[in-house]
């Protein structure tokens, strides 16, 4: 295992290291540290939320400032002002033991007097939000034209965020020499735009599968109509004695809206979106940090950026607009090696959305009941009868009153005491929410895609004109293979893969090995490249159903009242 004494790092920034107890690097880390610190090259960083980027850059960086050369030498821009502070503060830390150095962070919702005053007296790295960085370009206070290194921290989130123009502003104002250092969680079309136009011939490292979920962390769904999401919520919460996590919700208003009435009924939280003022967002979040409130409610802009190791839920009150959000989301818990819960509260409309999302991130879902009342009802006394358990109780035992108030108390007996401390404790739980707040809807079929299921790969596929009903049609022709059921199937151009039950394994083998589709030979084998997009089927599917109505254009369809299309029509 790569330490992090291995990688090139001076004794100053080591110091730091150590007293922070870092130890051992993380991908990311092990492959850009010592990259930077020896390439002038371009770098192109594929990294998910939570890998340890800031370190990644931060380090080799710092390793190689001149801390006597009070021009600017590093520019790093990010998505919000939170991500902003944040790095700042943390490369002030590596920082810790080297003298000289100094790190200003730039952001809007702040006075930009301040931040002019302190770009003045001089300053080594300047870490900004891309709007606060081009305002100080504009009035001629930043100037990039000493820079050596140009950081772009989570672009994919910054282009996400409409500020294409602001980064081709200011990445147009660096010399021609710096290095660019782009750190992404994804690699789309416009991310790679900007590298094309600013960055030439760079490098590409990637700790990781493009929104690949962690590993560490477990997913969970439930299903419920849209009108009981909020009281499925709480029953949820109330399951979850202790949690400490954030809760996403799509829009400003819709998040303030489940703050508040999660305030009203009783829990601890605390919004935070777009309208909330840089001097309450940073009350806030000291609060959920030292973790005086246990839920933050949050839009997805307003959460980019919070940096906490040690959040055991992230709860999806909506699903993202877009299946990336998922990763980018769920990638605030399970970090630091610890382990995390993703919730999402879904209605029966989006459970296909389920399916896509398992075939992104590579992980299984499981599908969760929304507990009983009398469920919640057990599992707050189980976790107040551990809380009873682990208080200490040598310091009260030792007061003049102790013995004063055992007297009080021994009129009544044990049982007796035990229920009214339970009523007293639990009576706003008894006999409340025992709706079942389910929606009517069965589970994805997952027979296959646990511990019973195989996935087989065959030879042919989309070039061979193989689809889904010709995989149907290769096991219906067969009356030896009556009864099996196929899982998960993933059609490529030149094999597909699909899952059987592990007792048919022998049958299918033996039986579809060696026969022909359209004059070739088919071969089977176990798949063992992970799971891939997929979709699942029964045996006798005939593939997924195109809407039914008359063609009026390519891919669409005009619907037609009360009239069946037969499936050679469409």
């Amino acid at each position: 295992m790569t330490k992090f004494k291995e990688l090139g790092l001076n004794k100053d920034i080591m110091t730091s290291l150590d007293d922070l107890g870092f130890v051992e690097p993380t991908l990311i880390q092990a492959k850009a540290i010592p990259f930077i610190l020896k390439s002038s090259k371009d770098l192109i960083a594929l990294a998910q939320t939570g890998t340890g980027k800031t370190a990644a850059f931060g380090l080799p960086i710092l390793n190689q400032i001149k801390a006597k050369d009070k021009k600017l030498q590093s520019i790093i821009l990010c998505p919000t002002r939170e991500l902003a502070l944040q790095i700042s503060q943390d490369i002030a830390t590596f920082a810790k033991y080297s003298k000289g150095i100094s790190v200003t962070p730039v952001y809007g919702g702040e006075r930009i007097d301040i931040q002019i005053k302190a770009l003045r007296k001089g300053t080594n790295i300047v870490v900004g939000t891309p709007g606060r960085v081009r305002d100080l370009i504009k009035r001629n206070i930043l100037k990039l034209q000493t820079i050596k290194w140009v950081v772009l921290d989570e672009a994919d989130e910054m282009l996400d965020m409409g500020f294409k123009d602001d980064l081709d502003a200011i990445l147009a104002e660096t010399p021609k020499n710096r290095q660019p250092l782009l750190f992404s969680a994804t690699i789309s079309r416009s991310v790679h735009a900007i590298a094309k136009k600013y960055m030439k011939d760079a490098e590409e490292i990637s700790a990781g599968k493009q929104n690949v979920g962690a590993d560490n962390v477990s997913h969970e769904y439930y299903v419920v109509s849209a009108r009981d999401r909020f009281e499925s919520l709480k029953r949820i919460l109330d399951f979850l004695p202790g949690v400490y996590g954030i809760l996403f919700c799509r829009t400003r208003r819709e998040t303030q809206d489940v703050a508040d009435k999660l305030k009203r009924a009783g829990y601890d939280t605390e919004a935070l979106h777009g309208d909330v003022s840089q001097n309450m967002r940073t009350k806030i979040m000291a609060r959920f940090k030292t973790k005086h409130s246990g839920l933050l409610v949050a839009t997805d802009v307003a959460a980019r950026g919070i940096d906490v190791t040690d959040l055991s839920h992230v709860i999806n009150y909506n699903l993202p607009d877009k299946n990336e959000g998922y990763t980018h989301r769920t990638g605030r818990t399970g970090r630091a090696n610890k382990s995390g819960i993703a919730v999402s509260i879904i209605t029966p409309a989006d459970r296909r959305r389920i399916r896509d999302l398992e075939n992104i991130i590579g992980k299984r879902f499981e599908y969760k009941q929304i507990p009983k009342g009398e469920d919640v009802y057990l599992k707050q006394i189980d976790s107040f009868i551990e809380e009873i358990n682990k208080a200490d109780i040598k310091e009260i035992s030792k007061q003049s009153y102790f013995e004063a108030m055992t007297k009080k108390l021994n009129k009544l007996h044990k049982d007796d005491l035990i229920k009214y401390l339970i009523a007293h404790k639990f009576s706003g739980l008894v006999n409340t929410r025992s709706a079942d707040l389910n929606a009517k809807t069965k589970a994805f079929n997952t027979k296959l895609s646990d511990n019973n299921g195989v996935r087989l790969k065959i030879n042919v596929g989309k070039n061979d004109r193989f689809d889904i009903k010709s995989l149907f049609n290769l096991f219906n022709s067969n009356p030896n293979l009556k009864g099996l059921e196929l899982g998960e199937i993933n059609l490529m151009p030149s094999f597909s893969v699909f899952t059987v039950e592990a007792k048919d394994l022998s049958r299918v083998l033996k039986h579809i090995n060696g026969a022909n589709f359209r004059g070739k030979r088919i071969i089977i084998d176990k798949d063992t490249e992970g799971p891939g997009r997929a979709r699942n089927y029964s045996r006798n599917s005939r593939g997924p159903r195109k809407p039914r109505g008359k063609r009026v254009g390519a891919g669409k369809y005009k619907a037609k009242k009360n009239k069946r299309i037969s499936r050679s029509r469409r």
